[in-house]
This record gives structure tokens, sequence and C-alpha cells, in this order.
């Protein structure tokens, strides 16, 4: 019998792990569960498992030799809008205009170590 993937999960390591934990905290406003401060914390959504760790000192040369985050992490919302005040309250507004996309709106923002996220409301099309 082969390979039988159970469940997923995506892991984000940052040298500053708690840094971005607390900017994930507030941009999905939840808890992260399991949560070890300093160490490792972990977001429930919808099909995705997000966790987010402090490398071991031996392995941060891994981790960190880029200046800029090398992720990209696409979530659908619902209100593109809400989503931007959001954003813009945190500290980290999107970096350019709402985008129309063949798949609905969408806008780009960054997290504290500069990985991409894409927010992203289908099924309406953009005002003109």
């Amino acid at each position: 019998m082969g390979f039988q993937c159970q469940g997923a999960l995506v892991t984000l390591a940052a040298p500053n792990s708690e840094k971005l934990v607390q900017f994930y905290r507030q941009l999905l406003d939840q808890a992260p569960n399991p949560y070890i401060p300093n160490v490792y914390g972990e977001f429930q959504l919808p099909g995705l498992r997000l966790g987010i760790f402090k490398p071991k000192e031996s392995h941060f040369s891994e981790f960190v030799n880029t200046s800029k985050g090398c992720f990209s992490l696409c979530l659908e919302v619902s209100n593109l809008e809400s989503t931007i005040s959001h954003l813009s309250d945190l500290g980290y507004p999107p970096a350019g205009d709402i985008l129309t996309a063949s798949h609905g709106r969408e806008i780009y923002a960054y997290d504290p170590l500069g990985n991409r996220l894409i927010f992203h409301e289908s099924g309406k099309s953009s005002p003109i």
C-alpha cells in the first residue's frame, strides 16, 4: 500500500517566532493551540493548520538566508474591505490596490517577516 496522507500542516520558521505568533493571533482573531511561548504556536483554519516555530540554533541558517519571507499564504475572506481595515489596524496595510482576477478580487499584504499574504474574495466583481 502506498503513502496515505492523514492531514497537512504548513509551518513558518522565525527566529523571533513570538512576534509572528502574535501577528497571526491578531490577524486570525484566535489564540494558538497548542501554544508554547517563544517556541511554537498553531492556528486551526478551515482545511489548514498553520504552525509557527522558532528553529533551534543549529538550524537557524536553514531559515534565515533570505532578507524576505519565502512563503505565500492565500486566505479566502467574505469581505475584502473589512479585511483591509483589519490589516491597517494591525499596522500591516495591503501593498497596492484591490486586484481583479478571473477568480474574484484580491489584495496582497505582508506579515512581519515579509511573507506574502493573499486575501481573496470570490464571487464579487469590481465596482465600476
